[in-house]
């Protein structure tokens, strides 16, 4: 197949280039140098030329805090140019994967979200990821909207690189503790990715490593893998207000991809063990 893959400098845009590679598919990348995804005429000239059998949007606006001064251009990008995208796909008859987020939900209880429970955002950042997932489903067929979490991989920054950059000159640290979620290595999630568009089992899904932690938790066992010794101490959000609103439930059922047939993505103590592997390359 020849895939169109949005967001290739990004950490899972990386993955999923070599992921596709790997298995032989004619895999194009596009960044920023090839059109911006506020302009929407440019990204269907894109796509036309291109002629993809299918898109995996992975590029987005994920600057949460700075999107609650710029909602407009946090809209445009994840909802706007999502739902011309789509169209490009469309009208071309392509598969189209968008990857979404956990933070369409309010984030409030302790149980795992179904990938059709109340959608609820609470932040600038969830509500133009939600505008994304209408735009596919009012547009498209042919489509899978995947919701992620906590991404860490080898391309770009994340919680993981922060945590070993500290303990280069810290011996003890503060982290919260009332958000819970499931780290996600973007090498794990882009396997799952091209397993999807190889099919034909549309609809909605929820993808992370298995297993559950708050971020105290996952910085802890960072620090114990990598040999690191550095005391964790957790603390509650309210410690480091942010401008944007964190969930503090992120926990997403597995049972869509179960019920597809697709395999579950390892534990993130696996996933990161691997991945720290991986760094010290």
């Amino acid at each position: 197949m020849k895939i169109l893959v949005t967001g290739v400098t990004g950490q899972l845009g990386h993955d999923v280039m070599l992921e596709l590679q790997s298995r032989g598919h004619e895999a194009i990348g596009a960044a920023r140098k090839d059109f911006s995804l506020i302009d929407f005429k440019a990204a269907r000239a894109f796509v036309e030329r291109t002629h993809p059998d299918a898109i995996i949007h992975c590029a987005a606006y994920t600057a949460v805090d700075r999107a609650e001064d710029e909602k407009d251009i946090c809209m445009i990008t994840n909802g706007g140019a999502t739902r011309a995208l789509a169209a490009a796909a469309k009208d071309i008859g392509a598969k189209f994967v968008y990857l979404s987020t956990d933070y369409v939900f309010p984030g409030t209880g302790e149980t795992p979200y179904e990938t059709d429970a109340l959608k609820g955002p609470t932040n600038a950042y969830g509500l133009s990821k939600l505008a994304g997932e209408t735009a596919v489903q009012e547009l498209l067929t042919a489509y899978f909207i995947v919701r992620i979490s906590w991404v860490f991989g080898v391309n770009g920054k994340n919680f993981v690189k922060t945590m070993l950059r500290l303990a280069e000159d810290h011996d003890a640290l503060t982290v919260v503790d009332d958000q819970i979620g499931s780290p996600t290595y973007t090498k794990d999630l882009a396997r799952l990715l091209v397993d999807m568009v190889e099919s034909e089992k549309y609809g909605v899904y929820h993808a992370t490593n298995e297993g559950f932690c708050s971020w105290a938790e996952f910085a802890a066992e960072i620090f114990r893998q990598a040999g690191e010794r550095v005391t964790v101490t957790p603390v509650p959000s309210s410690a480091y207000p942010t401008k944007a609103a964190r969930p503090k439930n992120s926990r997403l059922s597995k049972a869509a991809l179960d019920a597809a047939g697709f395999s579950r993505l390892p534990t993130w103590q696996d996933a990161l063990q691997r991945y720290l592997g991986e760094l010290s390359l």
